[in-house]
């Protein structure tokens, strides 16, 4: 299994079971392994993590893609210890200055205003990442949904904000269809465990102009999507795909599923138990069986791939306070052990690096390598999601993951 040149059609097909995947996929889980025991890390100091968030800003990556390197260095210059009100505090100081900038130009310059209201709710997501778990930064993530709320008044086509009843709550989620065609094909996107459906929506509306709608939610556990991580809680997908067959606008026979690292987890699932009505499925750096054993997680917690706070963002979708209940817990959520990775599914494009240190490699190739069969796309020197420093997520979005939804959706 190799990468191919992004430029190209990187994409490969599974034909045969696990026996043959062959040496080269046996090498790369080997490599996996000895870069994940090799980044056992304690936590970056003040001064490490701003040096990192620096130069992950100056390069333009996750998880500050969206944000400008001049305007990060202003706000680390602020940051003055690791307390998470702090960290808040620094972000939203910028996020609070554009939206100023867009309600001033809500009135003369619409383009304007839309793009500082962007850039306003990008900075307060950062602001409350990797999760909102402190007074400040729960301040921030409000802020962020009110300026996402005016941006998207701004909007042509515009954007629904849809209210999914599920099991006595209600999800929210953002749809977008474009102009024509109607009824719209459209693609259901989940974000990850720090990712929200704001950023999403942003990104997503690169779908239009091939004539693409998207529905974009928080992943389970997250966001405005609070229902438990467990076993069985792929059915809100099934209510979603219920609600968007109902509506006249969306071709429900031309529905697609993407999910992007732990939101990878709930596509996977969801291409097997919703097979007869996905037209495709996309699993990016997606959790599926490995991921959850207690030896992948005890090395995983300390990557440095992460910026910070790995563990308490991952334990807080559970709802395990310790490293021990964390740790019992996820074996359940394992596909292997519910309900089996052989059996037939949605077609499935399968998206990560060899590298990957927060989510095995090894749970790609267990899907590969059962069920039904499926395409893939491995960047052999890359890390979570297949990024790498000469690959970017926007690269591996335009050159395999797009063409790909494209095709299975029959769209421009």
């Amino acid at each position: 299994m190799s990468q191919a040149n992004p430029g190209t059609d990187a994409v490969t097909r599974r034909a045969a079971g696990p026996a043959r995947l062959g040496a080269a996929l046996a090498a790369a889980l080997m490599a996996v392994c000895t870069v994940a025991a090799g980044q056992l890390a304690p936590p970056r100091s003040l001064e490490e993590l701003k040096a990192e968030v620096q130069a992950r800003a100056d390069r333009h990556a996750y998880p500050l893609s969206d944000l400008q390197p001049e305007e990060v260095r202003e706000a680390l210059a602020g940051l003055h210890s690791l307390g998470r009100d702090d960290w808040a505090a620094a972000w939203s100081a910028i996020g609070d200055r554009h939206a100023a900038r867009a309600m001033a130009l809500a009135a003369t310059d619409t383009a304007a205003a839309r793009r500082e209201y962007e850039y306003a709710f990008a900075y307060d997501l950062f602001a409350r990442f990797p999760l909102e778990n402190s007074p400040g930064k729960v301040r921030a993530y409000q802020k962020a949904l009110e300026a996402f709320a005016a941006y998207a008044k701004l909007l042509d086509p515009p954007l629904e904000v849809v209210q999914i009843p599920f099991e006595g709550k209600t999800v929210t989620g953002y749809l977008r269809l474009p102009r024509v065609p109607r009824p719209a094909p459209v693609v259901i996107s989940v974000g990850g465990l720090d990712s929200r459906k704001e950023t999403g929506a942003v990104h997503d509306a690169r779908y239009l102009e091939h004539g693409i709608g998207f529905f974009d939610l928080d992943m389970p556990g997250t966001g405005q999507t609070q229902i438990p991580v467990e076993p069985g809680a792929e059915r809100l997908f099934s209510a979603i795909i219920d609600a968007l067959q109902a509506m006249p606008q969306v071709d429900g026979k031309r529905i697609a599923l993407y999910g992007g690292s732990w939101g990878g987890h709930w596509s996977a699932r969801v291409g097997f138990t919703e097979r007869e009505r996905l037209r495709g499925v996309v699993v990016q750096g997606g959790p599926v069986h490995a991921y959850f054993q207690p030896e992948w997680q005890r090395k995983a917690l300390g990557t440095r791939e992460y910026l910070f706070e790995l563990f308490e963002a991952r334990s807080a979708v559970y709802g395990t306070p310790t490293l021990e209940s964390f740790l019992a817990y996820g074996p359940r959520l394992s596909l292997a052990e519910t309900g089996g990775l052989d059996r037939p599914s949605a077609p499935m494009l399968l998206i990560n690096g060899v590298r990957d240190s927060q989510v095995p490699i090894e749970d790609l190739f267990a899907l590969l390598g059962s069920g039904s069969p499926k395409e893939a796309w491995v960047n052999p020197g890359g890390g979570h999601m297949g990024r790498s420093r000469e690959i970017s997520d926007e690269q591996i979005f335009q050159t395999v993951t797009l063409p790909w939804l494209v095709r299975r959706l029959g769209g421009r």
